[in-house]
């Protein structure tokens, strides 16, 4: 086997919820090690303005808020590595995980912060205008093009309800549906339907996202007449569902049919002792910068209560034997 490192508490991933289990780790001396994963960052560095996490009054550009969250966790001691988790053990403890299929780390405990991705419909244009316009969360960029035309592309419950919230701040929402009906609750098809401003284009693929260096129209075309049109909007939002980035614990982690952690409620505990979970990787529902970076502050308390408890009854078994 290949060079073993031990530490105390590994932290895996590097959003707001990896960057905030590490700072309160810092401060309980666990001296947290952090590898940052793939995307250092997570999803907030494709995000342009961030103007709702609080102490921002001026709001401030995500791959910034990052880096300013980095910082903090470096200044309080973290120790913060380019590396990406490969494989995990968590046989017995120290759980052991795999770093760029090289080394492995034992660890003492383990914190899974590897958030989710958003799910895109994979055309050139969508990635190029992606911050520009283009953009997966409604609740963060509804907001910049208030009383303007969108279209957001989606037929679940999530694409709903980031409609009607779209609905309260632009002024006309044009709403994709790829099929001839929705997969989302009854219920909320009908809040959908109810909102004159909501216009629903059934049976509707999206050719292409169309503007220079910001979003002008969408390109579409109705996949049973074949008739394309163009819809000018200003603002693209893809609601067709996010993925979280646990199948390195597949098999070791119980989660759900979607692949999101199952953490105990209330807690960042796992179904295996010592190994937490927290940010986007288990929250399907809220999915928020600062939501994450709470449950990076449960997390590293929970951590510590388990070291804390751990080494409370080492030294008792070591009393008994003296």
């Amino acid at each position: 086997m290949a060079e073993i490192e031990k530490v105390h508490c590994l932290i895996i991933g590097s959003g707001p919820a990896g960057y905030t289990a590490a700072i309160y780790a810092s401060r309980a001396n666990l001296k947290p090690v952090l590898y940052q994963g793939l995307q250092p960052g997570g999803q907030l560095t494709i995000t342009t303005d961030v103007e709702n996490y609080p102490g921002y009054p001026e709001g401030i550009m995500g791959p910034q808020m990052m880096i300013d969250f980095e910082k903090q966790a470096q200044r309080m001691g973290a120790d913060i590595r380019w590396g990406m988790a490969t494989k995990v053990d968590f046989t017995n403890r120290p759980y052991k995980v795999e770093i760029d299929e090289e080394k492995w780390i034992e660890a003492d405990s383990v914190i899974i912060a590897t958030g989710a991705s958003a799910k895109w419909l994979g055309l050139p244009s969508e990635q190029r205008l992606n911050g520009h316009g283009v953009s997966a969360c409604a609740v963060c960029d509804g907001f910049f093009f208030k009383n303007q035309e969108v279209a957001i592309v989606g037929a679940g419950d999530t694409a709903c309800e980031e409609a009607l919230y779209l609905s309260k701040l632009c002024s006309t929402v044009h709403m994709l549906v790829r099929r001839d009906e929705m997969r989302a609750s009854k219920v909320m098809q009908q809040r959908v339907f109810n909102t004159p401003n909501i216009k629903v284009y059934w049976n509707t693929d999206t050719l292409e996202v169309l503007g220079e260096n910001k979003v002008d129209a969408i390109k579409v075309v109705n996949n049973h007449t074949n008739e394309e049109t163009t819809i000018p909007v200003k603002a693209f939002f893809v609601a067709i569902g996010h993925q979280p980035n646990s199948d390195l614990f597949k098999g070791w982690l119980d989660m759900d049919e979607a692949g999101y952690l199952i953490t105990q409620p209330g807690t960042s505990k796992t179904n295996i002792e010592g190994v937490f979970a927290c940010g986007d990787v288990q929250d399907k529902i809220y999915r928020q910068a600062v939501t994450a970076a709470g449950s990076g502050c449960t997390a590293a308390l929970d951590a510590e209560r388990y070291l804390g408890a751990l080494e409370h009854a080492h030294m008792e078994q070591q009393q008994a034997t003296a």
